[in-house]
């Protein structure tokens, strides 16, 4: 990606491709309003945000013709999956708090279980595996979690930083999955560079594959 302006450009590529993610993050709320297809949008967007190594456009029309390609049964169960799992999270914290015997300690182990799902389930959708083999993503995305306990933390922390700034601000709801995307692609690139995640390398047959499709 080049990092210099060229002659007669006000701002500079990164500029434009904080820009570009602003408006690929309203893609990606917007789409993911029925909550079944948050898990294949936020992949998509992970995908598409890759292409920036190659000088691949990062825009919301891209974006969408891509996620048009590969809305499957398998990306529609993965989404159904994640809400089961939510709502199981979500019922086991209310049980918790209802007044029953350990269920403090219900609750921290609760807590901790679906705050581990969800960072494989969101370092999933950041794996290239994703894009059409879900189950090969999560398996990648465990190995990274206990392999890379930093980018763990670092997934967390962005979560914590996207939910933070809907909550001050409810309009950024609609511009934080984007920032989230771009979170969670440079935590899974940063472990390809440094070589601290086992995983798909960049050249790799099983990795080139899906992003020739895309």
């Amino acid at each position: 990606m080049r990092t210099r302006r060229e002659p007669g450009e006000i701002f500079g590529p990164r500029m434009t491709l904080f820009a570009d993610v602003l408006s690929l993050g309203v893609a990606v709320a917007v789409v993911s309003l029925p909550l079944v297809t948050l898990p294949a949008a936020l992949s998509t967007a992970c995908a598409v945000l890759r292409g920036v190594r190659e000088d691949r456009p990062v825009t919301a029309a891209r974006f969408l013709g891509v996620l048009r390609r590969r809305l499957r049964p398998g990306d529609l169960a993965a989404g159904f999956l994640a809400l089961a799992g939510l709502a199981l999270a979500l019922v086991d914290l209310a049980l918790a708090g209802a007044g029953l015997p350990g269920g403090r300690a219900f609750a921290l182990l609760a807590a901790a279980l679906g705050t581990g799902a969800a960072v494989i389930g969101l370092r999933a959708c950041a794996r290239p595996e994703s894009v059409d083999d879900w189950p090969g993503a999560v398996r990648g995305a465990a190995r990274d979690a206990v392999h890379d306990p930093g980018g763990s933390a670092l997934v967390v922390l962005a979560v914590a930083t996207a939910v933070a700034s809907a909550w001050m601000l409810l309009p950024l709801v609609f511009l934080v999955p984007g920032l989230l995307a771009l979170a969670l692609t440079a935590v899974d690139v940063r472990g390809e560079v440094q070589g601290e995640v086992p995983g798909p390398v960049e050249g790799s047959e099983k990795t080139v594959a899906p992003r020739e499709r895309l």
